[in-house]
């Protein structure tokens, strides 16, 4: 669906030179879900983005299969599972196949780290509590009944409100997008859709860190990508841009998520499935 949506400091035409008070060029970067051809934006970073001092691997489990010898049906018990870890570490995923992985998150510490996954866009739903995204696209608060939407390649952290509880549906997969049935040939919304477009929210405030606000680096960005995860050690703060348009996440009202393809059932890891 197209959505055009612009916030901060921007040259008046893309790839033109624009410049730092300083003097200096700030970096433009196409940020693209499929390269040149798929949705992208142009983003504006106060130093390269590339600029990374360290790499080191990290650990990545992988879900074990839950077989069982006849097709049946699962119940799927999540209320009585405790909160664990920060948003990323403490998930669990319950279902899972080539195309997506489904789970449920209950976070009980902050992170002190940013993450970026190179691999997944991530749908999150949010049954309880308060906070907010922040993006490289800007800050995003949520709250209870909201569907987040992250691109795939979007640094973020979640900063989550103390003294709220945290549970949340996180789903894992490619290319979220509207059903085509509430959709017309333009992408507009249909009078038919369970939603329209001034239910969806986007980034309103962009505070880039272009100095030493957050303290000096390096700062950590784990990245997956390629079924691995890895931990970047970036010299400047990831959250640098100074503006960027035309798309950014995406937080709108309960409704249709969009549409996860499945072409093979899920499975249920063994050790992660709550009963």
């Amino acid at each position: 669906m197209p959505f055009y949506h612009k916030l901060g400091n921007i040259p008046h035409k893309r790839h033109t030179q624009h410049r730092r008070p300083d003097g200096k060029l700030y970096t433009e970067e196409l940020f693209g879900t499929e390269g040149f051809s798929g949705n992208s934006s142009l983003l504006y970073h106060h130093n390269p983005p590339v600029r990374v001092v360290s790499i080191e691997p990290c650990e990545f489990p992988s879900p074990e299969d839950w077989r069982l010898p006849v097709q049946r049906h699962v119940h799927t018990r999540t209320k009585p599972a405790k909160p664990q870890g920060d948003p990323i570490s403490g998930r669990r995923v319950l279902m899972y196949n080539s195309d997506c992985r489904i789970g449920i998150v209950l976070p009980d510490e902050q992170m002190d780290y940013f993450y970026k996954n190179g691999q997944t866009d991530e749908l999150y739903f949010v049954h309880e509590g308060t906070g907010r995204f922040e993006t490289s696209f800007g800050t995003l608060p949520y709250h209870e009944g909201d569907y987040v939407l992250l691109p795939h390649g979007t640094i973020y952290r979640i900063v989550m409100d103390e003294g709220k509880p945290q549970r949340w549906l996180v789903v894992e997969g490619k290319n979220f997008e509207p059903p085509k049935r509430y959709r017309n040939e333009f992408g507009q919304l249909l009078e038919n859709s369970p939603y329209c477009e001034r239910d969806i929210r986007v980034p309103e405030d962009l505070t880039p860190i272009t100095g030493d606000e957050a303290g000096k680096g390096p700062f950590k960005v784990l990245v997956r990508a390629n079924d691995m995860l890895s931990a970047y050690y970036y010299d400047h703060h990831p959250l640098d841009v100074v503006g960027h348009f035309p798309r950014a996440p995406l937080r709108g009202l309960p409704g249709d998520p969009g549409d996860v393809r499945q072409p093979d059932h899920p499975r249920v890891p063994d050790q992660r499935r709550q009963r």
